[in-house]
């Protein structure tokens, strides 16, 4: 057992003079929190990090660009130790203590009036663990505390949600689901999935838990938007706790915005978790940047539920050919020739790289690397299918370089 014994509290710091002495990368990572908790913090140290830099610019501390000297801590309520010499944090804690302010010490906790627990947000708690100096062991009890909370398996009944949560599920890979995503799936009483959400979530739910099959197969058996809309409405009126489960963004081409207008038609409180967008994740899995210095100083991500020509369709194809950066082509598959033409037709050079990537992220990841003028034929002859991206622009070929 440690000797170190300590009592944990709160401070409200809230407009209350804190001194940081030392501006380096401890500092930096103390800051943060002490900005977010409203104190007004005064940072003193001849040099700052770059981050540190960037906290004075925005105005969220104020900096003596200078050593300490005795007589800094007049007026402080609350002293951190964090310059990376011994001598000056003894003579920081030493006035400190004359003073009968309370003072960390980062180089030797034993030797300050407090200590900085191991701390972490969720949902306005703020988690904070104490293991007597043993500073490795409270990090790992925080880590596992504040997982079990955004899993589930330790319930925060005051915040439990209502209504309804729009979750994107990222691009396929379970493990690339946001944090808090993975969290309201585990606190839901019924889940509303898509075909493209990662189904290995669902397999972790409670028995307990309603899930509805509400896939959209493109081109073949599709969920009336209405009905589902009506799904969630419904069930969140009758008091349960709804995920409609998506994969990869709601937002992007995954009609999330309609289901929160319905819901808010029907006053039903909506919370919308953004996910991890296929657009971008599955091309980078697959050694695609979208943007990339010097090659790619735009990216255009299209919809390819709407072929170039169609009287409905919102795409200015001839732009998308006139330029030089990335075509990121969503849902194409069945239209590939159809797309690649309207390039070609619009000045796109035939050999412009292309790369598609099927179930990207997941086991079953195929690439396809190609042209512009041949992917057509590349998509058919290798027998590509959806769920697949369609890449098209320099940056297609950057995996060769790889080699």
């Amino acid at each position: 057992m440690s000797g170190e014994a300590h009592y944990l509290a709160g401070l409200a710091l809230a407009g209350r003079r804190v001194v940081v002495v030392g501006g380096g990368t401890v500092a930096q990572r103390r800051l943060p929190r002490l900005v977010g908790s409203g104190a007004a913090v005064e940072l003193i140290s001849p040099s700052v990090t770059p981050s540190v830099q960037t906290l004075v610019e925005s105005g969220s501390i104020g900096w003596h660009r200078r050593p300490y000297r005795d007589g800094d801590l007049d007026g402080a309520w609350y002293v951190l130790c964090c310059s990376s010499s011994t001598e000056v944090n003894a003579a920081v804690s030493a006035e400190a203590e004359r003073l009968r302010v309370f003072c960390v010490r980062a180089d030797a906790g034993s030797r300050g009036s407090a200590v900085t627990p191991a701390t972490g947000n969720y949902e306005g708690l703020l988690v904070g663990v104490l293991a007597g100096g043993e500073h490795r062991r409270s990090a790992r009890v925080r880590d596992s505390v504040l997982a079990a909370l955004r899993s589930g398996a330790v319930q925060d009944v005051v915040s439990k949600p209502v209504g309804v949560a729009l979750v994107g599920g990222g691009p396929g890979d379970p493990d690339l689901i946001t944090v808090r995503g993975r969290r309201l799936i585990a606190q839901a009483d019924v889940v509303v999935a898509d075909r493209l959400a990662p189904g290995a979530l669902l397999e972790e739910l409670a028995p307990t838990v309603e899930v509805v099959d509400a896939a959209k197969i493109p081109y073949g058996r599709s969920a009336s938007q209405d009905a589902i809309n009506a799904l969630l409405i419904s069930h969140a009126r009758a008091g349960r706790f709804v995920v409609r489960l998506k994969g990869g963004d709601p937002f992007v081409f995954g009609r999330g915005f309609e289901e929160v207008q319905a819901c808010a038609a029907a006053g039903i409180p909506v919370t919308v978790v953004p996910g991890v967008t296929s657009a971008f994740a599955v091309p980078a899995a697959a050694d695609v940047p979208v943007t990339h210095r010097g090659v790619a100083h735009e990216v255009v991500v299209v919809s390819g539920h709407v072929p170039p020509g169609d009287p409905t369709s919102l795409v200015n194809w001839p732009a998308l050919a006139a330029m030089h950066g990335t075509v990121v082509l969503m849902m194409a598959v069945e239209r590939t020739a159809t797309f690649a033409k309207a390039l070609l037709d619009g000045g796109r050079p035939p050999t412009t790289p292309a790369a598609v990537i099927q179930e990207g992220t997941t086991r079953g990841q195929r690439v396809l690397r190609s042209t512009l003028d041949k992917v057509a034929a590349d998509v058919v002859s290798r027998g590509v299918r959806p769920p697949a991206v369609i890449v098209i622009g320099p940056v297609a070929a950057l995996a060769d370089d790889l080699c």
